[in-house]
């Protein structure tokens, strides 16, 4: 008799554990792809963009140009956030990840095939531009839903933090697809037919993926957190506006918390790709495989960081992160300077063992700030709206801190305020590691 309820237990078990590999694994996969047609993005404003698109500029004006044109998509995020939080909230999480893996790949292949400035003048950058925002308006809406996924699929709080982790694990692997394949399409191709058709190349690939996330994605099944809630009719009327009268500090913890690991994510990454090859005339590859090592010490320890936050909460590995990052900082310009590509790879990886600090927790410490009912709305919310001053403005004002000042010192200092900010938000909240996610009014 015992044998038969031990048996009974371990069958009605597997389709949980079933679904746990399922969700976690869409999560991953939609969110990588999402992140890889957002990088690829980046690395083209970084190395193509200038040229194609705003040549009638001088190079830093153009330079300039190209990472504003990359920064609207921040700027759009939170929008992207505002509606598909809406919906993720009141309708259910699964919905939201379909449509916006759909919009962000439909537009990345799009790029891949616009006529550059020489051909169609200024449609060509206002064009690029459009297709941008929606890139962010698709971003903005699949970070929460990927995380809030499978998040709810432990209300208990045992394992959100390397749960959480998964989706953050994206966008170091959407970073080294990205930029593994710039690289190969550089090492293969001339630098003029690079220019002229081998840029293309990374963004039209994205239409493979986006094939292969909605196979995965289409057989998820809802939140049973969700469903929960909307089984009692409990959803919110206006998650926004609920969010934003019953939830201001937890929204300014989320922006602190995410505002310097966004920073130094951009700083150590594309900002790199800016400064080897222009101010320190290095090759480009330098800058490259030193951002494609950093991508794999983010998918090394983004999981040791969220198991961590499982052990030891949320606010230490934060703390750990922020500060180790605002002592960083300084280390990271001085060893770049050198010229030494050694050294340049050293420097992004441990910067990037840093980073992971900062990001790996944000994927359930974020959605642990909110109650189900405007948990997709206040996660997405305070994760998107930091990338507005983070992600869109670092590239921007790191590049004009250099030009004005001719160092990295002011660089590294204002890397270094944001990163501290991270400690003093996670000093702010309270600890949410063992908080029960299950309950729908809290």
């Amino acid at each position: 008799m015992q044998a038969v309820s031990i048996d009974a237990a371990a069958k009605a078990a597997a389709p949980q554990k079933q679904s746990v590999a399922r969700v976690a694994g869409a999560s991953l996969a939609g969110t990588t792809l999402e992140f890889y047609d957002h990088f690829i993005y980046g690395s083209a404003a970084a190395l193509v963009f200038p040229k194609l698109f705003f040549p009638q500029s001088d190079p830093l004006t153009a330079t300039l140009l190209s990472f504003a044109s990359y920064g609207v998509a921040f700027v759009a995020r939170p929008l992207g956030a505002a509606i598909f939080g809406h919906f993720g909230d009141k309708m259910g999480r699964k919905s939201i990840l379909i449509i916006t893996l759909l919009m962000m790949g439909l537009a990345t292949f799009g790029i891949g095939l616009l006529p550059t400035y020489a051909a169609a003048g200024g449609l060509a950058p206002l064009l690029l531009v459009l297709l941008r925002v929606i890139q962010g308006l698709a971003l903005g809406g699949e970070w929460g839903g990927a995380a809030i996924m499978v998040n709810e699929l432990d209300p208990e709080g045992k394992r959100r933090g390397i749960l959480g982790s998964l989706v953050q694990l994206a966008a170091p692997i959407g970073l080294l697809l990205a930029n593994g394949v710039f690289a190969l399409v550089t090492w293969q191709v001339s630098e003029d037919a690079f220019l002229s058709w081998g840029w293309r190349v990374p963004f039209l690939l994205s239409a493979l993926l986006v094939g292969v996330g909605l196979y995965i994605r289409a057989n998820v099944r809802e939140s049973s957190v969700f469903e929960k809630l909307e089984e009692s009719h409990a959803e919110a009327r206006a998650p926004i506006m609920e969010v934003l009268r019953n939830y201001k500090k937890q929204l300014l913890i989320a922006f602190g918390a995410r505002l310097g690991g966004d920073i130094a994510f951009y700083v150590f990454t594309l900002f790199l790709l800016y400064f080897v090859p222009t101010k320190l005339g290095l090759p480009k590859s330098i800058a490259l495989n030193a951002v494609l090592l950093g991508a794999v010490a983010q998918i090394l320890f983004i999981p040791v960081a969220g198991a961590l936050a499982d052990r030891i909460g949320r606010r230490p590995v934060l703390m750990i992160g922020g500060i180790g990052g605002a002592v960083w900082a300084f280390a990271f310009f001085a060893m770049i300077k050198t010229g030494s590509p050694a050294l340049i790879m050293l420097a992004s990886f441990v910067g990037m063992v840093l980073v992971s600090f900062m990001f790996s927790p944000l994927a359930s410490f974020l959605p642990e700030l909110f109650a189900t009912r405007v948990r997709v709305t206040g996660a997405s919310l305070g994760f998107q709206f930091a990338g507005v001053f983070g992600g869109a403005l670092a590239p921007l004002i790191a590049v004009g801190l250099l030009d004005r000042f001719g160092s990295t010192a002011p660089v590294a200092i204002y890397l270094a305020v944001v990163c501290a900010l991270i400690a003093v938000a996670a000093a702010a909240a309270r600890e949410t590691a063992r908080m029960n996610l299950s309950d729908a009014d809290r």
